[in-house]
């Protein structure tokens, strides 16, 4: 093995838990293999994030000579193996070869009551930023996503929509009940008479009121001039239609007016 070439970095590989200072001059590198090292960074900010954690370094306290010789030794490494490198790697090398010439001259005296800025300022604010936002990313990458971690299931059901009137309580035929009561005693006559009322024959008469197979007014149904007794019998005739599914019961909309009507089988049979 002939003696390799010393690089600017730390050690290249691990081989059985050794160190490899040295790349042997017999050693191959694709080029294509170090393309995919340089695309599995986003940015400089990347690259320079990855250089300060894999050393341990402070963001908040960054050594510029260390970190800018391990970040042109990556940059020279790259142009050794004549790979084009995008124009940020090579401003950001620019940064911060300027931030350490910077810090190499000498500060000017101190004036009371102002601080002397960081030329490392920027760069640190930067790297903060761009570290929350890679963390901020790799949370939301981790978020299952459709058509990655699962699939959307469409499912098509034909429906045809139907009004749907709403139903009648026997709370609402109960005050209905009680206002026809209170329209009967205004209208009720001293006379007395003695009169047969059958269920089934108002029972026939409700039908025949109904028999256009419309929706009618349940007021409609009773006649006033008739007395309590005969809206009692009208209104049992009504329940037991009702009750036989003859007749559809149904409000226009909550607490409001009750209509009535014949029921669709009932009015198919009779066209």
């Amino acid at each position: 093995m002939q003696p390799g070439i010393q690089l600017p970095l730390h050690p290249v590989a691990r081989i059985h838990g050794e160190p490899l200072l040295e790349l042997p001059l017999d050693l191959y590198i694709p080029p294509d293999a170090l393309e995919l090292v340089l695309e599995s960074f986003q940015g400089p900010l990347d690259l320079l994030l990855y250089l300060i954690r894999r050393n341990n370094l402070d963001v908040l306290d960054i050594p510029m000579a260390e970190l800018t010789r391990q970040y042109l030794g990556y940059i020279e490494m790259m142009q050794e193996h004549r790979l084009e490198l995008a124009a940020e790697y090579l401003l950001m090398a620019a940064v911060l070869i300027e931030i350490k010439s910077r810090m190499l001259l000498p500060r000017p005296p101190k004036i009371s009551g102002e601080e002397v800025e960081d030329p490392r300022a920027e760069l640190m604010r930067r790297l903060l930023e761009y570290e929350q936002i890679k963390l901020a990313a790799q949370k939301l990458n981790e978020i299952p996503q459709a058509g990655r971690d699962f699939q959307i299931v469409q499912v098509m059901i034909e429906q045809t929509a139907q009004d749907r009137l709403p139903g009648v309580s026997i709370e609402d035929l109960r005050q209905a009940w009680l206002g026809l009561l209170t329209r009967a005693r205004l209208n009720k006559h001293h006379t007395v008479r003695r009169e047969q009322l059958s269920v089934r024959a108002q029972m026939t008469h409700v039908l025949r009121c109904l028999q256009g197979g419309e929706y009618v007014p349940f007021g409609q149904l009773f006649e006033l001039d008739g007395g309590v007794p005969k809206l009692v019998v009208t209104f049992i005739a009504v329940l037991e239609l009702a009750k036989e599914y003859l007749v559809e019961i149904q409000q226009s909309e909550t607490l409001g007016s009750i209509y009535v009507r014949t029921s669709r089988a009932l009015t198919a049979e009779s066209e």
